[in-house]
């Protein structure tokens, strides 16, 4: 079963395929984008789970190895930790393509995610029951995540020829928060597993922002209800955002290279709203992508849209 909107899959499909048509890419530039883009994912998979360093503060934790004072050792650590299992993944995905996904893996990386926080347990699967604050779901017993995890693996298996990459990882990072087979790291564990399922695919490193952390919680919510449409399409948002950033770096100069502005200054130059160009941001009819808190687009991503509704219309 697909739950990806089919347009926006498309756009994730073209966009991925002007990418590789601009192959091979300039080097230090790639090199660069994939540095930005671990020390933002490490800042944000971070934050959305408490961890209080800015974005400016895990880049110095991470790249100068500076204490920042009033700031618990343990923020510390997780910026560490998650960078570090970062480079475990984009080499895993380097070596190995096709057949990275198990057991081990993900254990490893929860290992990563949580060595010298919680020795004990890092990397392996929790013996009692736990509680979710603030969540209806129930993770299940103990006992049972063996065999939930065995399943996993060999769902993935039976699914991955099968379902479109973004449909495929979105739901594997579902089931594995509602397993939850740690007792802390849950959740970044299984941002870092969608991402080598989604690499795996070519796609660049997929980042799910802190700014849309309730609307990331709220759709999980409604995938734990069998709800899997609003989560799978919040993820194929992010997987764009991605693909948006690296073709406005990438782009050679004259093709395929559009002029991002914001949606206020759009609105002065169209018929819509500010507000209404916000809804079709945020719905996903119109292709942008979020710098910080604001949302960006083009006119050529309006006139798109145009086109299309003129087509449905006909």
């Amino acid at each position: 079963m697909q739950y990806l909107d089919e347009k926006i899959q498309k756009r994730i499909d073209d966009k991925l395929a002007l990418l590789n048509s601009f192959r091979p890419l300039p080097i230090s530039s790639v090199r660069k984008l994939k540095e930005q883009f671990k020390i933002e994912m490490t800042y944000n998979s971070n934050a959305i789970e408490g961890n209080s360093l800015t974005l400016k503060e895990t880049y110095l934790v991470i790249n100068e190895g500076l204490t920042i004072k009033g700031k618990p050792l343990k923020d510390h650590l997780e910026a560490k930790n998650h960078q570090e299992a970062l480079e475990y993944l984009y080499d895993l995905v380097e070596k190995d393509k096709k057949n990275t996904f198990s057991e081990n893996l993900i254990r490893s990386l929860n290992q990563i995610v949580q060595q010298n926080i919680d020795k004990e347990w890092a990397g392996r699967y929790r013996n009692s029951g736990v509680i979710i604050g603030g969540a209806d779901h129930r993770p299940p017993e103990a006992l049972e995540i063996p065999k939930l995890m065995r399943d996993l693996v060999g769902w993935v298996g039976s699914n991955n020829k099968k379902m479109h990459p973004v449909d495929l990882a979105s739901i594997v990072h579902h089931k594995l928060v509602f397993i939850h087979p740690f007792f802390d790291g849950n959740g970044r564990t299984s941002r870092l597993v969608m991402n080598i399922l989604l690499m795996q695919s070519g796609l660049p490193l997929v980042i799910v922002l802190k700014n849309d952390r309730k609307k990331y919680y709220q759709t999980l919510s409604f995938a734990d209800k069998g709800d899997y449409v609003p989560f799978v399409n919040f993820i194929a948002r992010a997987v764009e955002r991605t693909l948006d950033i690296y073709l406005k770096i990438l782009s050679p100069s004259k093709k395929g290279n559009e002029k991002y502005i914001s949606l206020a200054d759009l609105a002065k130059e169209s018929k819509f709203t500010e507000k209404y160009l916000n809804l079709l941001a945020r719905s996903g009819k119109l292709e942008a992508h979020k710098e910080g808190r604001n949302w960006i687009t083009s006119k050529d991503a309006l006139k798109r849209y145009m086109d299309s509704r003129e087509r449905v219309r006909k």
